[in-house]
């Protein structure tokens, strides 16, 4: 068996609340993949946000990760990592030149989100596709409200990779989502460019994250190589955690974090076991240490490491680990 390249993988948390079991998934999966390889395995917290960030949430989730075992190897303190700052609070200025470097790419958008809504008109639960309203409108121009700042994505042409949960995904950005939003209106800058900048910067070799994002990874690989990067990660998109009755795992699921879930009596091998199963590592989610879920790591990268697990969207919660 040829041996497994390092891979660099990353954990992204916002720091919006306590640590659930989805969360968990993505760092457990994230740490096991860089340990099974001889990584690295980085955390960055994504709390470009100000008001959705629970004042403590990012302390305590890091005190998760270190009870569990989850030690991440580039601090964020005095011994700086070679990427520091790892939190997007602290990284405003490198994302404001990767928007100036776009050039005539990006131009201002003040439309409302009505105006938005009433152009696209989508279907429940899909994204509102920007139809070009003010792309090509004069940027010096009176403007309603404090613009956003759009980049133009191609009219035609798709993008495509290889997940290693889902397998191969396309996604035409024109008729997907439109030239998105890299900065609001308010000054935040947007999930989509923080996170494309952040993970070509970082050098990270494999995003790990949930299903949910998956709409999101075509556009980030398109900008990412638009802001120069020679390569894009390779993706896996792990199932969303549900309850036995369909709901989705989240920071406001009573009993879903994983604080509760071990002060109500659940061990770290019962969580271990259920996230290698959930993210393909092993067959059952029978109870297992931190290395030997490791090793399953190690054995699904030497199986098919180009490969895909063929992950389903959705891991639903064992009865014993079961939020109550």
């Amino acid at each position: 068996m040829p041996p497994v390249a390092p891979l660099r993988t990353r954990f992204a948390p916002s720091p919006t609340g306590d640590l659930h079991l989805g969360g968990l998934l993505c760092a457990f999966v994230s740490f096991a993949l860089a340990r099974a390889s001889g990584g690295v395995f980085v955390v960055r917290v994504e709390d470009l946000d100000p008001p959705r960030v629970v004042p403590g949430a990012a302390a305590r989730i890091l005190e998760d990760l270190a009870g569990l075992g989850l030690a991440w190897d580039e601090p964020d303190g005095a011994e700086r990592g070679p990427c520091a700052p790892y939190a997007q609070s602290r990284r405003g200025g490198l994302y404001a030149a990767a928007i100036a470097a776009l050039g005539e790419r990006v131009y201002p958008c003040d439309c409302s989100r009505a105006d938005l809504s009433a152009a696209s008109a989508p279907h429940a639960g899909e994204e509102l596709v920007y139809r070009g309203t003010c792309r090509e409108l004069p940027r010096d121009r009176p403007m309603k409200r404090p613009p956003a700042l759009r980049v133009r994505v191609p009219e035609h042409g798709a993008e495509t990779f290889h997940d290693l949960g889902v397998g191969e995904v396309t996604q035409r950005l024109g008729e997907a989502v439109g030239d998105f939003v890299l900065q609001r209106g308010d000054g935040v800058f947007a999930y989509q460019l923080a996170c494309a900048f952040d993970d070509h910067a970082m050098g990270i070799d494999v995003v790990v994250r949930g299903h949910d994002l998956l709409a999101s990874t075509a556009r980030q690989i398109w900008l990412g190589r638009l802001l120069g990067a020679a390569r894009a990660p390779r993706y896996f998109h792990v199932p969303l955690v549900v309850t036995a009755s369909g709901e989705r795992l989240a920071k406001r699921t009573r009993g879903a974090t994983v604080r509760a879930l071990l002060a109500r009596g659940a061990s770290p091998e019962q969580l271990f076991g259920f996230l290698a199963q959930a993210a393909g590592f092993q067959a059952s989610a029978a109870p297992v240490t931190r290395d030997q879920a490791i090793a399953g790591a190690r054995a699904w990268l030497e199986r098919a490491p180009e490969g895909t697990t063929r992950a389903p969207a959705t891991a639903t919660l064992p009865d014993a680990l079961g939020a109550g």
